[in-house]
């Protein structure tokens, strides 16, 4: 089917009239092929606000999610039956696989022993060891989750500096944090991120954001001396992956220690660069480490690490109220079955030779994306950290979140996506995330190459 060179297209270059029809298409498809998860979206008669646990569950490419009843490895199988490769695990919480035997066996064990006790338990200190040992900071604290341990961090970080500026990077993602909710003005000031929900002030009050790979930009902010940490992280993953340029962190470094400034380290997504994350492949020293999701195997967790002279600071401070009421964690923060689930995911599961099993299965999936890129001629490109790959619409990868958000095309991204859902395999529904886990196959990257090449055919000739 030809297409006019005239004809036109949208920011990946997909002809318009073909992609909407094409679009229409995949739709009726999949409403045709779900009908119990159609039904239950057309009852609109669900107490949950959506009809979905979560809004965000909303955002699938079908106009409804499908209905999921399990998942292993890395498959997962919804109420109409159908079975798919999961390449999206949880956006990132399932990096292991889905239901790994070692952290349902402790998890099993831990729930019939009790869950929820405001008491250590033996597994806390096991965890907290294979944490330091893997991200090399001393002194480790669990939460439920890495907005938990980013918000934690914030504040310990203005607390120790006795700053209340935060530095973000735009288009940047560490949870449900206020003030990270921020990005860069075309003047250079800070702006609220469009249609950010509710904020509580003005996103300038409280944070500096600056492009990522802009060290002069962090050399500025840090300039007036207010800035009580720079959150970041290593490579950004929430407009696709941006790999930090030669020496921005070494710099950042510097930058941070000289303005006396806290360096926070959010390793959440970038942990699938390997066994010890992006910290040990780019020689990060950050004060404050974060992390969640994949540490606990999808059992709800989070950790924050500390460096030995932060965790003095704050431990030495009679005004620092770090076990009632100042603000750190909450009553489930810490629980026993988080730390059951932790010790199995970090001792048993999350291994070198499990990252190495992955990465190599996402060698194959970025290559299979490159071919069909390259055998189409297309300005498109892909980009891997680890065991993670994204493909993005542009012929080189952006250099900071702004270029990348501005480099989108969502009427593309939607129907690749369910193209992809209607022959059986998940991509996450946020971004062109691929994610491999140890429990991925060869196999399955070939499917996903092969869909990939199918929707391409299909718009491109």
């Amino acid at each position: 089917m030809a297409t006019s060179p005239a004809a036109p297209r949208t920011p990946g270059g997909a002809p318009v009239d073909r992609l909407e029809s094409a679009l229409a298409a995949e739709v009726a498809r999949f409403e045709q092929t779900h009908p119990r998860a159609a039904a239950r979206h057309a009852a609109g008669e669900s107490a949950l606000l959506g009809g979905v646990p979560m809004p965000w569950m909303m955002l699938w490419p079908g106009g409804f999610p499908i209905i999921a009843t399990r998942a292993k490895g890395a498959r997962l199988w919804d109420v109409d039956g159908h079975e798919y490769v999961d390449l999206c695990l949880g956006d990132t919480g399932a990096m292991t696989g889905h239901a790994p035997d070692p952290v349902v066996a402790a998890a099993g064990d831990r729930i019939a022993q009790g869950t929820t006790l405001m008491l250590p338990t033996e597994d806390a200190d096991v965890v907290g060891g294979e944490l330091a040992r893997r991200f090399g900071l001393p002194h480790w604290q669990i939460t439920l989750s890495a907005t938990d341990a980013n918000r934690n961090a914030i504040r310990m970080a203005r607390h120790a500096t006795g700053r209340d500026k935060v530095l973000c990077f735009a288009y940047s993602y560490h949870g449900g944090v206020d003030e990270t909710f921020a990005v860069t003005a075309p003047d250079g000031s800070t702006v609220a991120r469009e249609n950010n929900v509710g904020p509580p002030v003005d996103v300038a009050l409280t944070t500096r954001a600056v492009e990522f790979n802009d060290i002069d930009a962090v050399r500025a902010a840090l300039a007036h001396g207010d800035v009580a940490c720079v959150i970041a992280e290593p490579a950004m993953t929430n407009m696709g992956i941006i790999l930090p340029e030669p020496g921005f962190h070494e710099q950042l470094r510097a930058l941070t220690r000289e303005a006396g400034t806290l360096l926070v380290i959010d390793e959440t997504h970038t942990f699938s660069a390997g066994p010890r994350g992006a910290t040990a492949i780019y020689r990060l020293e950050p004060d404050i480490l974060t992390i969640g999701k994949a540490i606990a195997g999808g059992v709800p967790a989070g950790a924050l690490g500390l460096s030995d002279e932060l965790a003095r600071r704050l431990l030495d401070d009679p005004t620092a109220d770090l076990e009632d009421t100042g603000g750190i964690g909450g009553t489930l923060a810490g629980n026993a079955l988080s730390l059951a689930a932790m010790r199995a995911a970090l001792t048993e599961v999350l291994t070198d030779e499990a990252f190495a099993r992955a990465i190599a299965v996402c060698d194959r999936l970025r290559a299979g994306v490159e071919e069909v890129i390259a055998e189409h001629g297309l300005p498109w490109h892909a980009i891997q950290l680890g065991s993670r790959v994204e493909y993005r619409f542009t012929p080189t990868p952006p250099r900071n979140g702004t270029a990348s958000h501005l480099g989108g095309d969502p009427l593309l991204e939607r129907f690749m996506h369910l193209h992809a859902l209607n022959r059986g395999v998940l991509v996450t529904p946020f971004h062109n995330m691929l994610l491999a886990s140890p429990a991925t196959t060869d196999a399955d990257a070939d499917l996903h190459t092969r869909v990939f090449g199918e929707a391409v055919r299909e718009l491109f000739g």
